[in-house]
């Protein structure tokens, strides 16, 4: 089946649309807002609250780890969901290599727990 640009017409048109809204409400909230400047709307504002101290205070390199961590961890449950679909499909052959994807794990579990990677007393 042969496509022609008659085909395209709905998508130009939702694309059009879409650029001729976006940049509508833009030049329409601008010229028809307020603009009343004042020295208390040029001041950061944090959650209603007075920003004390300096924005880029240190974290402790823990919470970056366990961040990290979790992700890693995190991921395994998106190579588990297509094994579980397909599990009458992969019998046993599926099934020692899920196992020994979850040795892995495992292992690199008991690594990061060796080295204490989850105490934030340090």
């Amino acid at each position: 089946m042969k496509s022609s640009l008659i085909d395209f017409v709905p998508i130009f048109l939702q694309i059009a649309f879409a650029v001729v809204f976006v940049f509508g409400t833009i030049l329409a909230s601008h010229f028809l807002g307020p603009k009343r400047v004042t020295s208390r709307k040029n001041i950061n504002f944090e959650c209603g609250l007075d920003s004390l101290g300096d924005a880029r205070s240190p974290f402790s390199i823990r919470y970056f780890l366990v961040a990290i961590l979790f992700v890693l961890f995190d991921i395994e449950v998106i190579f588990m969901y297509p094994w579980a679909i397909n599990f009458k499909e992969m019998a046993w052959d599926g099934l020692l290599k899920m196992i020994g994807f979850l040795a892995v794990l495992l292992i690199g579990y008991i690594f990061i727990v060796k080295r204490k990677a989850f105490e934030w007393d340090k």
